[in-house]
């Protein structure tokens, strides 16, 4: 495939996942129109990886991308996390909806 899956090691849910292309993209910031579909399958591997683990209410699941200069890795990595109702105080901060480092 063109994409894996695996846990993050610093999770900030019970489920915490990163979808990440093989052939490197840079970070969100470089995305243009033609990425459009690769970011689609991004976020369709990660509701299946949750609904492989277990997890189904989809409309309890935060995805987003960490906006420059708030990401550590310089690869398209989408951050895929459930129960988002379950975020804990920092993880909230963290994954903030559309903030000015986290966007969906």
């Amino acid at each position: 495939e063109d994409l894996v899956c695996f846990r993050d090691i610093r999770p900030g849910a019970p489920h915490h996942y990163l979808v990440v292309p093989v052939e490197h993209m840079g970070n969100c910031k470089t995305l243009k129109k033609e990425h459009v579909p690769v970011v689609k399958k991004m976020m369709e591997v990660g509701k299946s990886v949750l609904q492989r683990n277990n997890f189904s209410d989809l409309n309890d699941v935060r995805m987003g991308f960490h906006w420059p200069p708030f990401c550590s890795i310089s690869h398209l990595h989408l951050h895929v996390l459930a129960p988002a109702s379950q975020l804990g105080f920092l993880s909230r901060l963290i994954y903030r909806i559309n903030s000015y480092w986290f966007i969906t």
